[in-house]
């Protein structure tokens, strides 16, 4: 699995027009799963999303995690992270999983971020979403699992 996590001031996603997630401080990350991913993936995804360390202490050294800060969190489900771009000029998604198993292992990151997390949002898998953010830092990491 993969989540492209970015430390933001505010986030959000919207569907037609209408917010379906937003937060303030915390963390954007668009997740996306591999088609040889399973749920040992998404439960390590989850807990390194949770605890990474992006947000910097009183010495302003990141060491403090959106649990730390008590930050919100919006997941948004991208199966396009998982393309595979090493040829050509059009990329081949040979490498994402089958959209149901996607779903599946994208919910339970989610469920696994809640039971974590006191703020967690999320876009809508298969969606047409627009993602909003302010990336503060600019701070941006990739997270594999």
């Amino acid at each position: 699995m993969i989540g492209l996590l970015q430390r933001v001031s505010a986030s959000s996603v919207a569907i037609a027009g209408e917010d379906v997630g937003r937060i303030g401080r915390g963390l954007l990350v668009l997740v996306a799963v591999h088609r040889d991913d399973g749920e040992r993936d998404a439960d390590r995804l989850a807990e390194r999303i949770s605890g990474y360390r992006v947000f910097p202490d009183d010495s302003g050294r990141m060491n403090l995690s959106v649990a730390d800060i008590g930050g919100g969190l919006l997941l948004v489900p991208q199966f396009t992270l998982a393309a595979d771009t090493r040829k050509g000029t059009r990329a081949s998604f040979t490498r994402a999983a089958a959209p149901e198993v996607g779903e599946r292992l994208f919910q339970r990151v989610v469920e696994r971020c809640r039971e974590r997390l006191d703020v967690v949002e999320t876009g809508r898998f298969g969606a047409d979403m627009q993602v909003s953010l302010t990336n503060d830092g600019p701070v941006t990491f990739w997270l594999e699992s």
